[in-house]
């Protein structure tokens, strides 16, 4: 039973040892030089109201919880050794399903672009992406007052899932 046993350990420590699990934040591919990272307020060019916030503070807390690196969210230029800046480019909410009752849409797909470049302090692009697109579907109650209340926590969640998706790419290209 034992060399079996050794031998089946053998056979399958060749599969662990590749399998790419690392800690948070020791697989980054940004240059070892930077030690911090400056997030300006997203730019947008969408009329919704404050969508560009939520994108900023959550890729801000991504990077914060997953990196050494010390993070700083600022409208003014700071001494940072790079600098991660965003735009919104659109953001349409598309009907998906109408009360019957009612004949209103009773859940909405949101879809916003975005275009992200990060760049050291000399102006070196070491990162850029000009079509991060991302989707959420959220419902929406028959009381139409309760309209707004329900768009800001379905671009929360759409904000944090960019973040997340935003940083993983930065730090370890998946």
């Amino acid at each position: 039973m034992r060399p079996v046993v050794a031998i089946l350990a053998c056979l399958l420590l060749p599969l662990t040892l590749g399998c790419g699990y690392h800690t948070a934040g020791t697989a980054t591919h940004l240059p070892p030089d930077i030690g911090s990272i400056d997030v300006p307020i997203f730019q947008t060019n969408v009329e919704n109201y404050r969508t560009e916030v939520a994108f900023t503070d959550a890729v801000v807390q991504q990077l914060s919880s997953r990196t050494k690196d010390r993070v700083t969210e600022s409208d003014r230029p700071r001494a940072a050794d790079a600098t991660l800046r965003g735009t919104i480019l659109t953001e349409t909410y598309t009907p998906l399903t109408y009360n019957p009752q009612t004949g209103q849409s009773s859940s909405y797909l949101i879809t916003i672009t975005a275009s992200v470049v990060l760049k050291n302090a000399s102006g070196k692009v070491l990162y850029s992406n000009d079509h991060f697109r991302f989707r959420s579907q959220y419902q929406e109650t028959a009381d139409l007052s309760s309209f707004i209340q329900e768009d800001s926590p379905a671009v929360q969640r759409m904000a944090h899932d960019f973040a997340q998706s935003l940083v993983s790419d930065l730090l370890e290209s998946f």
